[in-house]
């Protein structure tokens, strides 16, 4: 059995970064970029106007000038401006040859052809964008590892950007194992529970952008869990088995995953809930054997499967750790590292009731997992302890 921070550390040291695809555009959102961007022009890449108004060559005295011309969005044919002159324009027209201004509507009086010019503030190059102001050709536009934001996929759209190699999200599989599991809407019979960890998991891979998830089901069987197994793992990065993981008689998940020639890198961990866990590999795909208690599949989930998930794809962990002041008393037994749910508001983490491994009740409220260290045994309220503050 290992500790907490051991079996992080090589969790960690066994996921390798997926390899980059070319995704379109516009599927990219969320995902990292596996590369450099360089512009391919200027943009803009003419001279455009920033308002609707009136395009003119600045000389500083006149006054009146007479209105030739008008160039709005689009438009593909330029002609030149001359001395004296002023073309009506629009937001985004390229400004006519020789205009090197724009004075906003709002600052003239047109009169009988010609505009008045009424602002005091003008100068050159005035509400004028200049071509490559937003980014000249062969400049870096954006640098590998960035995540494709909104902004940033607008951005890439903007110059021109219409396909990016970037790393993709984790295909998963989850195994539920357990003859008692029934589906929610079902009539349960005596000894049956209803079976909500695919739901959970599923809801937490989902909002990390995860979308390739792949659910089996596996009798208390070794031979169908084997025979399960092997199609989950064809078919995913991450296999995430739920149930059987400890040492009772139908606990068939070690086992399984020894004939499945899968590796084992550790099995149980010095914690409380989820002592159980199991992790192991095979080539580059990384299976975790979670409990089967709900509470205990989303506290393994959210200390060692999401910061997996996110070094797949190139991304930060959006489980964020944190020092907080404990708002209640609370004491454990030594040689475990427990998870309370908690709620964190304004600097203080206060646990929450039911922290039983199987009730989701208080994991329904919780935004933090409170972290009481394994040799600790008496914690006092106000004292500085680590939480896990959960993804919203």
């Amino acid at each position: 059995m290992i500790s907490v921070s051991e079996a992080k550390a090589q969790i960690k040291a066994h996921t390798i970064r997926l390899e980059p695809v070319d995704l379109d555009l516009s599927e990219a959102a969320g995902h990292v970029l596996a590369n450099d961007i360089y512009a391919q022009q200027d943009i803009p890449a003419f001279r455009q106007s920033s308002m609707d108004g009136y395009a003119l060559r600045f000389s500083g005295q006149q006054a009146r000038l007479k209105i030739s011309g008008e160039m709005a969005a689009g438009a593909s044919s330029p002609f030149l401006l001359g001395e004296g002159e002023a073309s009506r324009i629009f937001t985004g027209a390229p400004l006519p040859d020789g205009a090197d201004t724009v004075i906003m509507q709002e600052k003239v009086t047109v009169d009988n052809g010609e505009i008045i010019l009424q602002d005091s503030n003008l100068k050159k190059g005035l509400n004028a964008r200049e071509k490559g102001s937003e980014i000249k050709a062969g400049e870096l536009a954006m640098l590998s590892h960035s995540l494709l934001s909104p902004a940033a996929i607008g951005f890439l759209a903007g110059i021109g950007v219409t396909k990016v190699s970037a790393y993709p999200m984790p295909k998963v599989s989850i195994i539920l194992t357990g003859k008692e599991l029934q589906k929610p809407g079902s009539d349960l019979a005596f000894g049956q529970v209803y079976e909500s960890n695919s739901y959970s998991l599923s809801a937490a891979l989902r909002s990390e952008g995860i979308k390739n998830i792949n659910i089996f089901d596996a009798d208390d069987d070794l031979h169908t869990l084997i025979e399960v197994l092997k199609k989950a793992v064809a078919v995913a990065d991450v296999i995430l088995l739920t149930g059987g993981v400890s040492v009772g008689d139908y606990d068939f998940v070690i086992e399984a995953c020894r004939q499945c020639q899968i590796e084992q890198v550790f099995h149980k961990v010095k914690q409380k809930p989820g002592k159980p866990l199991y992790f192991g590999k095979q080539d580059h795909k990384l299976i975790f054997g979670l409990p089967g208690n709900p509470s205990s599949v989303l506290s393994c989930y959210y200390n060692y499967v999401l910061p997996s998930l996110k070094q797949l794809s190139g991304k930060e962990n959006s489980v964020k750790e944190l020092t907080a002041e404990l708002g209640s008393a609370c004491s454990k037994t030594a040689g475990l590292t427990h998870f309370l749910k908690g709620i964190y508001k304004d600097g203080k983490a206060s646990p929450l009731h039911a922290q039983e491994s199987y009730r989701l009740s208080s994991f329904a409220q919780a935004n933090c997992l409170i972290c009481l260290p394994e040799d600790g045994i008496e914690f006092k309220a106000g004292e500085s302890v680590n939480i896990l503050r959960l993804p919203d």
